[in-house]
């Protein structure tokens, strides 16, 4: 009598199997949180270089709740040369990298979705895990987060800045 042993199907591992069905499933939670970039008159909402009104990018709210779109989110004035401001209400945070140019991201944490508290030194920053985001391009600049702070569009008009509806 012979021995008979056992050889799995050739195929793929079970791990492989778990983590690509685990990747998809994520790729798919991931598709169905953002925002559409549609925009439906078919202006781009960049503004000219060096104009008053100034776009930090396509991060809009992409959801229902567009909490304060279109009002005045804080004068000029109140953004320091250097610095910023967080709105926690709007979950935005507003800054000022040069004379004039403002600029706005998330105050959502990429790490793990703390709320940013404050900005110093040119940087934004997550009191949960010290992760640090530049003032000028909201790109990680120390700590856990695994990429940039999202930039959310904002208009300014004079002494007013405001988030783009």
């Amino acid at each position: 009598m012979t021995s008979a042993s056992f050889h799995p199907a050739a195929g793929p591992a079970r791990r492989t199997v778990v983590a690509a069905a685990g990747a998809a499933g994520l790729t798919a939670v991931l598709a169905a949180c953002g925002g559409s970039d549609d925009d439906a008159s078919g202006d781009s909402g960049t503004a000219p270089s060096g104009s008053p009104s100034q776009e930090a990018g396509g991060g809009g709210s992409g959801g229902g709740e567009n909490a304060g779109a279109g009002a005045a989110l804080a004068a000029t004035a109140d953004i320091p040369e250097g610095g910023g401001k967080v709105f926690p209400d709007q979950k935005v945070v507003v800054t000022q990298p040069a004379a004039g140019d403002f600029k706005a991201f998330s105050a959502t944490c990429t790490h793990q979705g703390c709320a940013v508290k404050s900005v110093a030194d040119g940087l934004i920053n997550c009191p949960c895990h010290n992760s640090s985001f530049s003032i000028t391009d909201g790109s990680v600049q120390g700590g856990p987060a695994p990429k940039p702070l999202p930039a959310v569009q904002i208009t300014v008009s004079g002494d007013s800045i405001r988030l783009a509806g």
